[in-house]
């Protein structure tokens, strides 16, 4: 997000975690998996989970705004709430400085989880936190089978910005079109009906997403 702020060299700490594109690749639209061969799943409406969801909630002046995140679709709807909601979870895990709260392992899982763990921890190194508000919007999802999933989404972040952790300054450099990210992930169904984020992949900068 526009959470730009300047590390050692010239490195820069954005919220983005699910991995970025080499910086000459071109913008992927595609969404993650949909080559796998995999039948497309039935639109009938999944059975509401039991799963005891964690209780998350932003604090510090941190809100995430999701824009057109339903389709009508009670299973479309599921894996959209589970996207946001993986989201959310790593946002909050980044407030808190911590790489184990209880929504990152909840709504990642596998490649996923590793990168955003290791994300959080490069959060905690610089000792810096952000502040402000994150919009997503233009969701795209395909539903591969009963319990995998791709979504893609674009990201605004031109009203979030770095926070030191101690001093609490608060770095408003210009937004750029680097505050639009396009976001490309996969989700698969666990037992508990949580649709979790396993792998995925960031494009900052992202022409199809840039406002």
């Amino acid at each position: 997000m526009p959470l730009a702020v300047a590390l050692a060299a010239s490195t820069a700490l954005l919220l983005t975690a699910c991995g970025s594109s080499d910086a000459g690749s071109k913008d992927n639209d595609k969404i993650a998996g949909s080559d796998t061969g995999s039948q497309e799943a039935t639109s009938s409406p999944s059975a509401s989970d039991s799963a005891e969801r964690p209780d998350i909630k932003l604090t510090g002046g941190v809100e995430d705004v999701f824009e057109s995140w339903k389709t009508g679709n009670a299973t479309e709807d599921a894996v959209l709430a589970d996207a946001a909601r993986a989201q959310t979870a790593i946002n909050d895990a980044i407030l808190k400085g911590k790489t184990d709260t209880p929504g990152l392992t909840f709504y990642y899982q596998g490649e996923a989880l590793t990168t955003s763990v290791k994300w959080v921890q490069k959060w905690v190194d610089a000792g810096l936190t952000y502040t402000g508000t994150t919009r997503y919007y233009n969701p795209k999802i395909k539903l591969f089978n009963d319990t995998s999933a791709g979504v893609s989404f674009c990201a605004d972040e031109t009203k979030a910005h770095n926070k030191d952790r101690k001093s609490g300054k608060v770095d408003r450099s210009p937004a750029s079109d680097d505050s639009y990210v396009l976001y490309n992930t996969r989700l698969e169904k666990n037992k508990q009906g949580v649709w979790q984020t396993t792998s995925g992949t960031s494009v900052r900068g992202s022409k199809g997403c840039v406002q």
